[in-house]
């Protein structure tokens, strides 16, 4: 009698287990789109041109990184290191937040409601006057 017992609690153990690891696998799905710069900004350690593209966000492990690919003119691709997330409401539009520094335009922070994430990046000086990107000016909605 011990025994079946010991085996259904196992049972039921494993089955609640494998029950939770969807939804946990569905609560870290990659946030995906695309949108149009319309002209040339610093990421982090990159200078990134004017153009279409589209962006992959992977949560790997400990680190989270933004994959970006320019899907106009040459081809290329950029990594870049998410320096820390943030919840978001899912309501408004998807955004780039700018930093404005003696080099140039910063992206400091990338909102995506639609996903519920606010990604963060690396801006070289903390001592930079933020502001929101034009709305259709920098980035179009994602598609």
């Amino acid at each position: 009698m011990t025994s079946i017992r010991k085996f259904i609690y196992a049972s039921l153990l494993a089955l609640t287990t494998i029950s939770f690891v969807p939804s946990l696998a569905m609560a870290q799905a990659p946030a995906n789109g695309s949108f149009t710069l319309a002209h040339e900004v610093h990421w982090q350690n990159a200078v990134v041109p004017a153009g279409d593209y589209k962006f992959k966000y992977e949560l790997n492990g400990a680190s989270s990184v933004l994959v970006l690919s320019k899907l106009s003119g040459a081809r290329t691709a950029y990594l870049f290191l998410v320096r820390d997330t943030e919840e978001l409401k899912s309501t408004g539009v998807n955004q780039l937040v700018l930093a404005s520094t003696a080099e140039g335009k910063y992206v400091s922070a990338m909102k995506l409601p639609e996903f519920g994430i606010t990604l963060h990046f690396r801006v070289p000086t903390e001592a930079v006057a933020k502001r929101m990107a034009p709305a259709g000016t920098t980035v179009a909605a994602v598609r």
